[in-house]
């Protein structure tokens, strides 16, 4: 999997991309990231990145000039490469994106800064992506966190691949409540089934307490989910009704 992140910050990017698995796979070759330096695509002799709105407002705008000249070079060394900009008015990042990346085997990030891209540089875009409804100081922390979530379905990345489909969003719903040692904490215990060995009883209750979890906290996601009769009915005991 490849990466090019165009960002005026590349050191933001040195520890992520040297620690824990994420920097195992680098080293390993399994993840390919290239950091492009924005400031030398700049104008003039202090290579400009910014300049002001015109129409008057406050903060500076990212030039067209320099953002786009980056991504024709970028284009020219990875021509396949979806283009993304990450932006708070972008579509929602999600498990799904995630996947859709990974399958394609190469992404491009452009990072904003300041108060937003000149309107012209979307033209030279593929896709515009966002976390949330917040905005940040830049677009290299967004970055970061679409390249990680991307990086965990390349095979190898992860130690076992099954982490990946059972996981909170992969299949539409939170994940199951996790326990491990020891039984019992502060008056908490483990629940009983998941100390029985019967794998098809911890397989439901998982399954279950998945369901039951989205409808309190992400009621939502339920509206795409294909639930069972029995998962109905448990919703609808819990207090919280399937969306339509």
């Amino acid at each position: 999997m490849k990466f090019t992140v165009i960002t005026l910050f590349p050191e933001f990017f040195e520890s992520p991309l040297s620690s824990g698995l994420l920097g195992k796979a680098v080293e390993g070759g399994l993840v390919k990231v290239s950091l492009v330096d924005l400031r030398p695509y700049g104008e003039g002799k202090h290579r400009s990145t910014d300049d002001y709105p015109f129409g008057g407002g406050a903060g500076m705008v990212m030039m067209a000039g320099p953002a786009v000249r980056a991504i024709e070079d970028a284009r020219k060394t990875d021509p396949g490469a979806k283009v993304v900009l990450l932006t708070p008015q972008g579509s929602l990042m999600s498990q799904k994106k995630a996947r859709e990346f990974a399958s394609q085997g190469s992404v491009t990030f452009l990072c904003g800064r300041y108060e937003g891209f000149d309107e012209r540089i979307r033209s030279f875009a593929d896709e515009e992506l966002s976390l949330g409804d917040f905005v940040l100081m830049g677009g290299e922390s967004a970055a970061l966190a679409v390249l990680e979530a991307v990086s965990r379905y390349v095979p190898g990345v992860l130690g076992d691949m099954a982490s990946t489909e059972e996981e909170s969003l992969s299949q539409g719903l939170l994940e199951y409540p996790h326990y491990t040692r020891p039984r019992e904490f502060r008056g908490m215990e483990v629940p009983e089934v998941l100390l029985s060995g019967n794998h098809e009883r911890i397989s439901r209750w998982r399954r279950l307490q998945s369901v039951l979890r989205t409808a309190k906290k992400r009621p939502d996601l339920l509206a795409e989910a294909k639930l069972t009769e029995v998962e109905l009915e448990a919703v609808k005991s819990a207090g919280e009704a399937k969306p339509e």
